[in-house]
This record gives C-alpha cells, sequence and structure tokens, in this order.
C-alpha cells in the first residue's frame, strides 16, 4: 500500500543499503503484526531477522566493526519499525540505548570489546536497568560483587545475549550499573508481561540470585549521569520514546486512510456518494496531517540537536546538554498529543466497521497508552515550563 506519508526517499546519510533493509523489514513486520499482538509473548522470529540482517550493529562505530550510523538515521529505522509494529520497534531501540550506556558510563577499554562482539556475533542487548524498582540489591564480597533481588519492566530481556542491570547499594544510597551475559548463572528472566499494549516487548521481569559481578561489569567511569556526557542516557531514552510514538502515530494513520479510501461508507445523512467527500471527514485529516507534520519537524530538529551533543563527546557543556533536553522533551509532548488523539480518533474517520476486532485497529491506541505512561507527560510539560518561564534547563535523572 503506498500512502503519501511514506516518502520514496527519507532525508537521511546513511548508506541506501541499511534503509532498504529497515524497509523490507518493516514490511515484513506488518504481514504478522496483527496476530502477534493478540498471540503476545516473544517475537522471536523478528528478532532474528533483525539479528540476521546485521542492524543491530547499525549504531556501533565503523573501528568497532559496526554500521558507523549516527543517531538521527538510527532513529529513522527505530520509526520506520514503529509504523509496522511498536515492540519490534522498542527492543531494536532499546538495544541500541543499551550499548549507549555502555558507552556512556564506561571506559572504552570496556566498550570496544562488547561492540566488536556485538557486530560480529549479532548480540542482542536487554534492558534490566529501571532504575525506580529498587528490590536488586549489590554486596561487596571482597573482589568482586553480588546481586540479588528482582527487576520489573526488563525490556528485551528475554532472548537477549546481554543485560544492562543496576543494584542498590544495601544503604540503598549509591546505584550500580553492570553489563552482564543474559546467560549468567543466577539470572531468570521471567514470562510474565501480559499488558495491553506493547505485547511483545518482553517488558517482564528478571531474578538476580546471588549473581556474581565482576569489577570489570561495573560502568563506573566515569559511571551514571556524572558527567554532562554521560547524562546523554536518558535523553537518548526519551528521543527513542518520541520516535516510537510517533511511529505509531504515522502507522495509525496510515490504517485510517486505507481503511476510509477502500471500506468506509458515507454516513447516511450526508447526501454524499463516497466516504471521502465528506467534509467532516476530510476536516480531521487535515488536522492529523497538521499534527504529524508538526510533530516530525520537532522529531528530527531534536535528534540533529542530540547528534550535535553526541558529537562533543566529553567536552560537552551542562548548557549544551540542556539544550539538547528542551528540544527533545518538546518533541517528546507534541508526538505523545498528537499520537494519542490520532489513534483515537481514527475511528471517526474509518466507522463502526473499523472496530472489529480481527482488525485490532485498536492495538496503536493500546500501544501508544501503555508506553507513554512510562514517565508521565505532565511532568515533562513542567519542566518545559521551567524552562520556558525561568530559563531553567531539567535536572538530569534516568527520566530527564
Amino acid at each position: 500500500m503506498s500512502t503519501p506519508l511514506l516518502q520514496d526517499e527519507v532525508e537521511t546519510h546513511a548508506p541506501p543499503s541499511i534503509w532498504e533493509t529497515a524497509k523490507a523489514l518493516a514490511a515484513e513486520f506488518r504481514l504478522t503484526a496483527v496476530e502477534r499482538d493478540e498471540a503476545g509473548g516473544t517475537p522471536k522470529a523478528e528478532r532474528d531477522l533483525i539479528r540476521n540482517s546485521g542492524l543491530l550493529a547499525l549504531s556501533i562505530p565503523e573501528t568497532e566493526g559496526g554500521l558507523g550510523a549516527n543517531w538521527q538515521d538510527t532513529m529513522q529505522v527505530v520509526r520506520e519499525f514503529a509504523r509496522a509494529d511498536s515492540s519490534i520497534a522498542h527492543v531494536f531501540a532499546f538495544h541500541h540505548l543499551m550499548l549507549a550506556t555502555v558507552q556512556l558510563f564506561a571506559h572504552p577499554d570496556q566498550w570496544r570489546p562488547w561492540f566488536e562482539h556485538t557486530a560480529r556475533l549479532n548480540w542482542f542487548w536487554g534492558n534490566a536497568l529501571n532504575p525506580l524498582d529498587d528490590r536488586t540489591i549489590s554486596r561487596q564480597v571482597g573482589n568482586w560483587y553480588e546481586f540479588s533481588g528482582k527487576k520489573s519492566f526488563c525490556s528485551g530481556a528475554l532472548d537477549s545475549e546481554m543485560l544492562i542491570v543496576s543494584a542498590y547499594t544495601e544503604d540503598k544510597h549509591d546505584l550500580v550499573v553492570a553489563a552482564l551475559p543474559t546467560g549468567r548463572t543466577g539470572i531468570t528472566v521471567l514470562q510474565d508481561w501480559n499488558n495491553i499494549g506493547q505485547r511483545q516487548t518482553d517488558s517482564g521481569s528478571v531474578n538476580f540470585e546471588k549473581v556474581r559481578v565482576e569489577m570489570n561489569d561495573l560502568l563506573a567511569d566515569p559511571g551514571p549521569l556524572s558527567t554532562p556526557f554521560s547524562c546523554l542516557r536518558p535523553l537518548l531514552a526519551q528521543l527513542i520514546l518520541t520516535n516510537i510514538y510517533l511511529g505509531i502515530a504515522e502507522g495509525a494513520f496510515e490504517d485510517a486512510r486505507h481503511y476510509t479510501l477502500n471500506e468506509a461508507r458515507p454516513w447516511h445523512r450526508s447526501g454524499l456518494a463516497h466516504q471521502t467527500d465528506d467534509p467532516y471527514i476530510l476536516a480531521h485529516y487535515g488536522e492529523f496531517w497538521a499534527s504529524l507534520q508538526s510533530a516530525r519537524a520537532l522529531t528530527d530538529l531534536a535528534a540533529a540537536k542530540f547528534d550535535q551533543a553526541w558529537n562533543k563527546g566529553r567536552q560537552l557543556t551542562e548548557t549544551e546538554r540542556g539544550e539538547a533536553a528542551i528540544d527533545i522533551t518538546s518533541a517528546k509532548i507534541i508526538a505523545t498529543r498528537t499520537g494519542l488523539d490520532i489513534t483515537s480518533r481514527m475511528f471517526e474517520v474509518a466507522g463502526s466497521r473499523a472496530t472489529h476486532a480481527g482488525l485490532r485497529l485498536d492495538r496503536h491506541w493500546r500501544n501508544l497508552r501503555t508506553h507513554t505512561l512510562h514517565d508521565p507527560v505532565d511532568y515533562k510539560i513542567k519542566e518545559l515550563g521551567e524552562w520556558a518561564l525561568k530559563q531553567q534547563y531539567p535536572t538530569p535523572t534516568f527520566y530527564s
């Protein structure tokens, strides 16, 4: 299906082969998205398609065997996947977030071998960081550490080769972050994710039972959120969420447009032969398009600003980091509101037949509603208000 939403040529600096691969994968994901949304569970076949595509090395520098894409291009691939299946986009994007985490929190002597192995062996990285869940405790035992406890919302942990894990010291004062093989003794990934949306992100729980953590596993140089550059980690997380939200909105728009053009019938009181001539339907689409264009412009601007900050490396200043945060926050607010509006109002342009359970068009809203609760948009608006009124940049946390 061709629509004016998907351009033939996307503005990207990535080699054409990368973009062609991403589009081909998205087309494959789209074929089974409805059935897999109903089934839930792990998208093993789809994850293996990504493994075999080489795109797990997308953001890895060429010097470590990767494809060397910048974050703008990586976000374009994330958004393309999200149009077809936001669960796949989620685990793919979080894989690259985990790679960025080790690069931001650890010394190059640590992360370079991990990157080389990831690029060569197609490792998938999963998330067991969740700093709001303080049930996992770190205890020092001689010259190593022991992690014990449980983590929730561990997206992509199942069917991964590596995990980013966090634990609190026994006094709950300090957060300790480590990169661990998922198969290490004592780690058990639970299949307990059964939410209304994002049903194939495997965002369930992970148990840690006396897991041995070596000193070289710890991401302690410079460590989490210790410098302006390391504080880019939460901004990348926010940028990823923004692109997933926008991709969901674009996918919902595509499905609504297809249904309006091919299935919807005019309201009997309209006096029109075709639904596509109804002025109310046209007004909805005009509003959808204007909102999407605004969200795209802000999201692409935010990605460009993030790349500028990323390229500064350890020379990045707090002010430069703050400027990137403002643009990303603005984009996330607009993508959230635009997405929730379109995924709900799409039924007003499609009609009652579009609510047939077999179509599962409600998955767009369910996915977005589940994901946008990751951290409340009200607090993002508050942060932006503090900047607009008092010129105060957001204080870096794992969510800002």
